[in-house]
């Protein structure tokens, strides 16, 4: 998130804007989704952890 800015190329002045002004709840979805995908590694590693080997 504390990347999830406007920058500006110095040497081109090539502008890269995250925001999409056409849907503009993408970073809400996207903190969504790693949030889950976390919470499933998590479930995934305890299970793990009860096998024995």
């Amino acid at each position: 998130i504390d990347q999830y800015r406007i920058k500006v190329d110095k040497r081109s002045g090539i502008v890269n804007d995250p925001n999409r002004l056409d849907d503009e709840e993408y970073i809400v979805r996207l903190i969504a989704k790693v949030v889950f995908v976390s919470l499933e590694t998590v479930g995934i590693v305890l299970k793990l952890s009860d096998l024995t080997l």
